[in-house]
């Protein structure tokens, strides 16, 4: 079988407090972005990496490619406005068939053991999330009224979101809608059911300033 990782790469700094988008921060001395290719690089599976990114910004990352001496190949693919959109570009420019993980590119702690297990159980039984269960009590909010739920029931779900290519080319046929949080609520409105399998406290999203501080200690350690 073959693989491929199509790599996510389209947020902005807003959150972060900062210019520069999350996935160009240095962390570690790197870009975030390096360390989640890298991931995929190291992983067994092998897959060809393609990196979605926003057109105006490829030419920033051509440069930093340099200034780091970054020589990993991959394939840079232009993103759309919208995340449907840019993973939906990235699956017309694949040709044949193969399993497909998709991950965020502000995801850079994912380990070579939790991609491989992705594309393995993805090659079985047609997609697989990484999730982990809620270690927080959970409430929801409705009309000014809340409600606990069942923490054992609640899953924070991660990439890597890994398919059969044939499940995503069905998939990403439909149309945009803002219910598409993510690929596997893609896939689900087609009617497949979604296989979540164990990921891991470290695979965190730098998303907010303490993010980065926390995997440069996760990093160290």
């Amino acid at each position: 079988m073959k693989y491929y990782a199509i790599i996510v790469a389209g947020g902005s700094g807003n959150r972060m407090q900062t210019e520069t988008p999350k996935q160009f921060l240095l962390l570690n001395n790197l870009p975030v972005l390096m360390h989640t290719i890298r991931a995929f690089a190291q992983s067994d599976a092998q897959p060809k990496i393609l990196l979605v990114i926003n057109i105006e910004q490829q030419g920033y990352w051509r440069r930093l490619c340099e200034e780091f001496n970054f020589r990993i190949p991959h394939e840079v693919i232009d993103g759309g406005s919208e995340r449907f959109y840019s993973v939906k570009n990235a699956i017309d420019f694949i040709e044949e068939d193969c399993v497909i993980a998709i991950h965020d590119a502000v995801r850079p702690l994912v380990s070579k053991q939790l991609i491989d297990h992705c594309f393995a159980e993805a090659d079985l039984k047609g997609n697989v999330i990484a999730a982990v269960q809620s270690s927080d009590s959970v409430r929801t909010l409705k009309n000014n009224k809340s409600a606990a739920l069942k923490r054992d029931e609640i899953y924070m779900v991660q990439t890597p979101q890994t398919f059969k290519f044939s499940i995503l080319k069905e998939a990403y046929t439909q149309d945009f809608t803002t219910s598409f949080t993510d690929d596997a609520s893609v896939v689900e409105a087609v009617g497949y059911e979604i296989n979540i399998i164990e990921g891991e406290r470290n695979n965190i999203k730098i998303t907010y300033p303490i993010d980065l501080e926390l995997a440069e200690l996760l990093l160290k350690r």
